[in-house]
């Protein structure tokens, strides 16, 4: 899993255009269209540009039922500036921002800053999937059905949190201001870092919520920025946190390679053949997570040391440890052999299935596809990101056009093009160590899928494993696994548990009145 673009499929950004260059000290025009609907906007430019606004934002009010209780709340959704070294605009980022209406004192209101992946990927996973005030419509497994639309969150956070969703440049409505603009200012692990904490520092002194607690909230890539933000903001913008969040982690640039990285991916194409009913009959009887600490014992005790060696293993050593392979994967004793015990991802979603049909989806394996021919090392196509966009796409543009009533021409990306991607530098794994073991308040959560191919929930455990070496923040590092994939939230059982994670989450990392941050 080394570095992968989690979200790999990326459509190229549309056309971008000159911008006027606004600088700090202008002013928005602020007009109210009606009693619910306000409206910042800068001059329009000449002609009928499709152009980023680098401000802008309407205001809209709702209310939404969440656990049974009735949550008003505001809606802002807009844009705001990336400032460069000398304070002048040079990209625009796109937000949604929720506020719970009825709070008389937003000091102790915490604030969640909510980032997807990719890295082109915009924020609409989970601002429309997961915590935000409304969910997709699809059916209790996470498989679209039309009419496409949204409807009401009953799980949402924001009766206990107010979210912000932000979409870094190029994906979403968030553009550059030119194409001139130096394309390194923004994609590359650190650049990335390095604005979007400077944007959040502008977003939280523009809506006064510095005394608020604050959370990061990273799905996927996500994870790796929140991971760097947590440090980076601490450290250079002096901004400190209560809590991060990781959903469907990356490797946070923690090395695993060789034999490690072999071995960790067994426990995931256990899961996955026990959800497809193919394992060994003692197996496929027992509970999933019941199953699965055997097969992570051997991953650890047997397959590791059994790699490492390499030529030094005996035939018949070999052939063993094939065999339990085999057995807890669903896949045949010769393929590992033929392999030398390291099976890629890719090969496993084409042959679990293979005598069947189908393929098995990357980012969730309870998908299948369907492949051109059934030979082959790896599938076709994505099978549950493909279902996904279906579902995705139509809801997004119609819910901010007709509910949160933000008007663009611009092409909201889905995925947009950050290539070339600087991958260098990725420390963000011992960055948030280093935030921890800096900020006494800072607790973090790891949300993983079983059936996540692109983010294994064993990988997400073993980052856990060495971000705490020494073992020294056990109390402030938190693990869930559930039955779905990368995307836990879009199975309605996973979506009430896991938002039922987060909100106790930040409940508990809250402290308690009056009580200092010291170890």
């Amino acid at each position: 899993m080394k570095f992968k673009f989690i979200l790999s499929i990326c459509l190229f950004a549309g056309i971008y255009s000159s911008a006027q260059q606004t600088q700090r000290k202008t002013p928005a025009k602020e007009t109210t269209t009606t009693s619910q609907v306000t409206i910042k906007e800068e001059p329009k430019p000449a002609g009928n540009e499709r152009t980023i606004k680098v401000e802008s934002s309407v205001v809209t009010n709702h209310n939404v039922t969440i656990n049974g209780k009735a949550v008003p709340y505001k809606a802002t959704t807009g844009t705001l500036p990336v400032w460069d070294e000398e304070g002048k605009p040079i990209a625009g980022l796109f937000y949604t921002y929720y506020e719970r209406s009825d709070v008389q004192n937003r000091d102790k209101r915490p604030l969640v800053i909510s980032f997807n992946g990719g890295p082109g990927s915009a924020s609409v996973w989970m601002h429309i999937a997961y915590t935000g005030p409304v969910i997709l419509n699809i059916d209790d497994e996470g498989y679209p059905v039309q009419p496409y639309g949204y409807k009401e969150n009953p799980y949402s956070i924001l009766d206990v949190a107010d979210v912000v969703y932000i979409d870094p440049v190029n994906t979403g409505y968030s553009r550059a201001i030119s194409k001139d603009i130096p394309t390194n200012k923004f994609f590359g692990v650190k650049a990335d870092i390095k604005y979007l904490a400077e944007w959040i520092n502008t977003f939280v002194t523009r809506n006064n919520r510095w005394a608020s607690p604050k959370f990061l909230i990273g799905e996927s890539y996500g994870t790796t920025r929140v991971s760097g933000l947590a440090l980076e903001l601490q450290n250079n913008q002096w901004m400190y946190l209560n809590g991060v969040v990781l959903v469907s982690p990356t490797e946070l640039g923690i090395e695993r390679g060789g034999p490690v990285d072999a071995a960790l991916r067994l426990p995931y194409f256990a899961a996955t053949a026990w959800y497809h009913k193919v394992l060994p009959a003692d197996l496929q009887s027992k509970d999933l997570t019941a199953m699965l600490p055997e097969v992570e014992s051997f991953t650890i005790n047997e397959v590791i040391p059994a790699i490492a060696q390499g030529s030094m293993l005996s035939p018949d050593k070999k052939r063993a440890i094939a065999v339990k392979m085999a057995r807890y994967s669903g896949i045949s004793e010769k393929v590992f052999l033929d392999y030398n015990l390291n099976v890629p991802t890719d090969f496993f979603w084409k042959e679990l299935l293979r005598d069947k049909g189908f393929t098995v989806g990357r980012l969730d394996s309870r998908y299948k596809g369907i492949d051109i021919m059934g030979a082959g090392e790896s599938p076709d196509y994505n099978a549950e990101l493909t279902s996904w966009l279906h579902s995705f796409t139509p809801a997004i543009n119609m819910y901010i056009r007709n509910e949160l009533n933000y008007k663009t021409d611009l092409k909201y990306n889905m995925f947009g093009s950050v290539y070339p991607w600087d991958n260098s530098g990725d420390k963000t794994g011992d960055n948030l160590r280093q935030a921890m073991a800096q900020n006494p308040f800072l607790h973090v959560l790891v949300q993983s899928g079983y059936y996540d191919g692109a983010c294994d929930y064993f990988n997400a455990k073993y980052s856990m494993w060495q971000l705490d070496a020494a073992g020294k923040l056990q109390d402030r590092l938190t693990w869930e696994g559930y039955r779905s994939g990368h995307m836990m939230y879009l199975r309605k059982e996973d979506l009430k548990t896991s938002n039922n994670h987060v909100r106790d989450f930040i409940l508990k990392a809250l402290p308690k009145s009056g009580e200092a941050a010291k170890f």
